[in-house]
């Protein structure tokens, strides 16, 4: 390796946070698990008994929240398929991730995120938000989750 490779390779390794890096490997992790072959089934269930395990390793905020909102996604989209994605839990369409929830603890962060992927139907204009910080959720959060989560599919 030369030393210009070496240099841009310690480079971006060192713009990576630890928390970061374990999400690549957890991704990584998912893409192999993916790859083996079970059926259609067998591969929906293992998937969302993952994604149910992430969820209760959560802390409490996060845990109470991600719950909530795994059982609005599930109403409002029965058709997107529960997975992990990047290590946490994540609803796709045809294999590609819609919408996703970001613990606040994985990465430190003061709030949790809930976001949808550019395959989500939500534009609207020349500009749309497109992830939402969560402390807590409403009756009336939920309810605006589900006719995001539904406009997406849509």
């Amino acid at each position: 390796m030369t030393k210009t490779q070496q240099s841009t390779k310690n480079t971006a390794s060192e713009q990576w946070t630890d928390e970061e890096r374990a999400a690549m490997k957890e991704r990584a992790q998912e893409v192999k698990a993916s790859a083996r072959r079970v059926s259609k089934a067998d591969k929906a269930a293992q998937d969302e008994a993952a994604v149910v395990a992430k969820i209760a390793e959560m802390q409490d905020s996060d845990r109470i929240m991600a719950e909530r909102i795994h059982a609005v996604v599930r109403a409002s989209a029965p058709e997107l398929a529960p997975k992990l994605w990047y290590g946490m839990p994540a609803y796709a369409k045809n294999g590609k991730v819609v919408c996703f929830f970001q613990s606040a603890q994985k990465f430190n962060a003061r709030y949790a995120t809930f976001g949808f992927n550019d395959t989500a139907n939500l534009d609207e204009g020349t500009m749309w938000p497109t992830a939402f910080a969560l402390t807590q959720l409403t009756a009336a959060d939920e309810a605006r989750i589900g006719e995001l989560v539904a406009k997406a599919v849509s």
